[in-house]
């Protein structure tokens, strides 16, 4: 859809058909409806007409959700020539577009896709919690070699126990 003219007709299709489904469409099968997005093809002569039905679930699929959705989906399909008749007359073409509509899957992966980064989010922050715990054994734990110590405890370096300044060393005898 890179052609202006194309955009620009899938834009009104939008605006149409979403007023159609407020305004005249009065089916009560029809649930809250959103077109969410038009593709004409380059030639104008299709067009596939995206939407969501507000309240159906995304994760847990419901069977009254599933039966809302097929409910909306046949007043849709019901409705389909009447909507292509205004869209026609509105547009003001020769060949009116064939009108195709596809339940957009779109905001259901979306939320799934959500979830699934709350989730990854979760898991950094247990991580992250986990890395600022302190260590089992000591801060460095590989074993250094040991410094020899030359200073005694009572502060003489030749190693006698008495602190006598030549007490532990051998005399001459003369």
């Amino acid at each position: 859809m890179a052609n202006p003219r194309v955009r620009k007709i899938a834009d009104r299709i939008q605006v149409i058909v979403a007023e159609m489904l407020e305004r005249r469409v009065k089916d009560p099968r029809l649930g809250f409806v959103t077109i969410t997005d038009v593709r004409v093809t380059g030639d104008t002569q299709h067009a596939t007409i995206f939407y969501t039905v507000l309240g159906t679930g995304v994760t847990a699929a419901a069977p009254d959700d599933e039966m809302q959705l097929a409910a909306s989906a046949a007043a849709l399909e019901s409705a389909k020539g009447l909507i292509r008749s205004e869209v026609a007359k509105q547009l003001g073409m020769r060949l009116a577009p064939t009108l195709e509509f596809v339940h957009d899957a779109l905001p259901e992966t979306a939320r799934a896709l959500d979830e699934v980064l709350a989730r990854a989010r979760a898991q950094d922050e247990a991580v992250a919690a986990q890395r600022g715990a302190a260590y089992a054994g000591e801060a460095d734990p590989y074993k250094k070699p040991r410094e020899q110590v030359d200073v005694d405890a009572d502060g003489d370096s030749d190693g006698d126990t008495d602190g006598a300044p030549g007490a532990g060393e051998d005399e001459p005898e003369a």
